[in-house]
């Protein structure tokens, strides 16, 4: 289905490039984007300084396309707030915002702490890489998003923050639903959004983009002189088992070691692996050994993230004891490593678990509704 072009579809000049041949002054393009990316608006309306027939025929020809939210939800703590998102054709996708507490900083990182508001973005409706563990893979692919819907979500997160917390958006992970190195061009143009000055305004740095690992997609970023982060899921030590993972991965570890070389190479980043750990699965004392001399003298860092249960997936969150463990055997290898911490567990924050909950809730409305019929 085609879908038609929304204001965070198009970039400066083609915003710029459309008032004109509306007749408009130029100085018309910055004053709507600051509206959409600085105030965050939900409406022309909200956009007093342009003209009132202006902002009628904008909304008619050149729509906002914010996407419905059917729902936001809190962690018990306040820090971790996700939203479930109902596009134009009906699909649902989720993007989640995570905020920082500075009692659980160290003390001389406060400051960054207190500041901090990150956005976890969507790319994909679904996902098509299949990982055993994941809500979304669990669910199939659907379909690619446009960059409209991608920067959407920024928008409605942003606009919870401020006016919530009278905040704005300090980083952006790609590390929602579905793989944004397979939605390339479009997960591109929401960074440069991102980043733009006229857009949020975030640095790159402060944008990280996560894959499964598409070395095209990772040679091809190393070339764009972005200074954005690159997270890898590696998940395993070993071909074997990272096959079994992620089912849909045909290419080697030494080959996806080969392409993040090349990305430190262009951009001077570190790298970061996330590390999904299951008990009895990847967690073993052998494997960390293994993962830490796999990953020596790279330029990088290990994530280790315990799996959050899914339904419909037979991995389970290892002990607290096994899991510290690990984290010392991979850095004594030289190899930075930490744990993530766990947030938004009460609120289905893994990718896809809201969407899947969503979806069962109404498939069990549906069939009481039968039966009572």
């Amino acid at each position: 289905m085609e879908r038609a072009q929304t204001l965070y579809d198009i970039t400066t000049a083609e915003l710029a490039a459309r008032l004109r041949a509306m007749g408009e002054p130029a100085y018309r393009a910055q004053q709507v984007r600051r509206w959409a990316f600085r105030e965050y608006a939900t409406s022309y309306e909200e956009m007093t300084d342009l003209p009132a027939a202006l902002r009628r025929r904008l909304a008619a020809e050149l729509p906002l396309g914010l996407p419905e939210e059917t729902a936001f939800i809190r962690s018990d703590d306040g820090l971790t707030r996700k939203s479930l998102l109902r596009l134009r054709d009906g699909e649902l996708i989720e993007a989640v915002l995570m905020l920082y507490d500075p009692r659980s900083e160290a003390r001389g990182s406060l400051r960054r702490a207190i500041d901090r508001a990150t956005a976890c973005l969507s790319t994909q409706a679904g996902c098509a890489m299949g990982c055993v563990f994941c809500a979304t893979g669990q669910a199939g692919f659907r379909r690619n998003l446009t960059v409209g819907e991608i920067i959407a979500q920024a928008v409605r997160l942003s606009r919870h923050l401020k006016d919530e917390e009278g905040r704005r958006l300090t980083n952006v992970v790609f590390m929602g639903m579905g793989e944004p190195l397979a939605n390339y061009e479009a997960t591109l143009r929401a960074v440069r959004t991102i980043n733009a000055r006229d857009g949020f305004g975030i640095a790159a740095r402060s944008i990280t983009i996560s894959t499964v690992g598409m070395l095209n997609g990772i040679r091809r970023l190393a070339d764009e002189g972005l200074q954005v982060g690159l997270a890898v899921s590696l998940h395993a030590p070993d071909d074997d088992l990272r096959q079994r993972l992620i089912p849909t991965q045909r290419h080697t570890i030494a080959e996806l070691l080969d392409a993040v070389g090349y990305y430190v190479e262009r951009t001077g980043r570190r790298v970061t692996f996330e590390y999904v750990l299951m008990e009895g699965v990847n967690d073993a004392p052998e494997q960390s050994d293994d993962l830490g001399r796999l990953l020596k003298g790279l330029l990088c860092h290990v994530n280790l993230i315990p799996v959050n249960p899914t339904e419909g997936s037979a991995a389970k969150h290892p002990a607290r004891g096994r899991l510290l463990a690990f984290q010392k055997a991979v850095a004594r290898h030289g190899v930075a490593c930490t744990v993530r911490v766990e947030r938004g567990v009460e609120i289905a924050a893994a990718c896809g678990q809201l969407r899947g909950e969503h979806a069962t809730s109404l498939r069990r409305a549906q069939r009481r509704q039968t039966a009572a019929t």
